[in-house]
């Protein structure tokens, strides 16, 4: 129960100007842009899209500005303005054999056809501060690359396509006259969750939290040993059947990060051992959230292959109810607000409960008798 607060709006109206003023910091320091932000900051834009369910840089960028830093709020702002926009339609499936690559890694083959594509990573870096970047302020150190010799070719095979070429890995077709996915923003969840609704909701999960689900698979709480198949990064066309002319046509072109786990299955007496897949795709440049959700997407299959699921990354309410950071920020930070009435209940409440516990103890306790001994 929540109550109102008399004489608070003056308050709140102040609490507003103070939040201003400690966003802008010192008035001295240039002011930071939203394109400072999405050009200069791309992996925190890419993770606010990714969790905020929308696809548009500025905005992003927008949030992230007014929310001072903070991703979750950004993502909430970001969710927040989502559901004010109309829906015209839905795309065609994406190809992301198709991709524009700027990245493209494999931890199972050291060869793989076209190559592997290292691209803008940290993997080797050092980790240590950079302090020129201190130093040398506006300035950078970086130049611009040559062209490649030799372009990266349009389309690019998957990794998978090899296993799937000998029936080492298990089959992903998309069955004919298949049903309307499921659509997590329209129906609520139930479960078992299937497949289409668990990726959805695995898609604009928490990063965090899928990070620490998906080690706990890797330390035993779980069922796989998974490989890195592939791992990539680039863009893509997204395209829109228009009914009125009768074809595709290009809407817009965004980034993405898609991740292919591979994770070892002993089989059945139904089905031969083999590989299976587990299946990551972020918004943006987001190597990390796309592991994570593979390494989750594969945990929560568990019960589909006979596997034991007894432990929290096979458990779909738990992943899935908890994994959003929108749900799980509201809940926590719901606690700030007043509850006056329901603590003065619980403080009456103990009150009498101790009272009554006190003179229970004194109804418990035997006279004793005490002799009186004359020296």
């Amino acid at each position: 129960m929540y109550v109102a607060v008399k004489g608070g709006e003056r308050a709140i109206l102040n609490s507003y100007r103070l939040l201003d003023a400690y966003r802008r910091g010192d008035t001295d320091v240039p002011e930071l842009s939203v394109t400072q932000i999405q050009e200069q900051m791309p992996l925190a834009v890419s993770r606010v899209m990714s969790e905020g369910a929308l696809y548009d840089p500025e905005l992003a960028a927008l949030a992230i500005k007014q929310a001072a830093g903070d991703l979750i709020e950004a993502v909430f702002l970001l969710r927040a303005y989502r559901t004010t926009l109309p829906r015209f339609g839905y795309s065609q499936a994406i190809d992301t054999a198709r991709m524009c690559l700027s990245r493209r890694i494999s931890s199972t083959f050291k060869d793989v056809p076209g190559g592997q594509i290292l691209g803008p990573t940290y993997d080797y870096t050092q980790r240590l501060l950079d302090f020129t970047l201190l130093a040398n302020g506006n300035e950078t150190s970086a130049s611009a690359l040559p062209p490649a010799t030799q372009p990266v070719a349009a389309s690019m095979p998957r990794v998978t396509d090899l296993l799937q070429h000998e029936a080492l890995i298990d089959q992903e077709s998309r069955p004919v006259n298949d049903a309307e996915p499921f659509d997590l923003t329209r129906q609520p969840l139930s479960f078992p969750a299937g497949r289409d609704a668990r990726l959805q909701n695995l898609a604009r999960a928490d990063e965090g939290f899928l990070l620490s689900m998906g080690y706990s698979t890797q330390r035993g709480y779980g069922n796989t040993h998974p490989f890195a198949a592939e791992i990539r990064y680039g863009s893509l066309e997204v395209e829109l059947f228009v009914e009125e002319l009768g074809f595709t046509v290009t809407i817009s072109q965004i980034e993405v990060t898609e991740c292919q786990m591979v994770s070892q299955f002993s089989g059945n007496h139904q089905e031969a051992p083999k590989f299976t897949r587990g299946y990551g795709l972020t918004f943006g440049y987001g190597e990390r959230k796309a592991m994570s959700m593979a390494l989750m997407d594969r945990a929560l299959k568990a019960a589909d292959l006979g596997e034991a699921a007894d432990s929290p990354a096979n458990d779909h309410e738990f992943v899935l109810y908890h994994s959003d950071n929108v749900e799980a920020s509201g809940f926590v930070q719901h606690l700030k607000l007043p509850h006056y009435v329901d603590f003065q209940a619980n403080l009456e409440l103990l009150r009498r409960l101790r009272a009554e516990h006190t003179s229970a103890q004194a109804s418990a306790t035997p006279n004793v008798l005490v002799d009186e001994v004359s020296t």
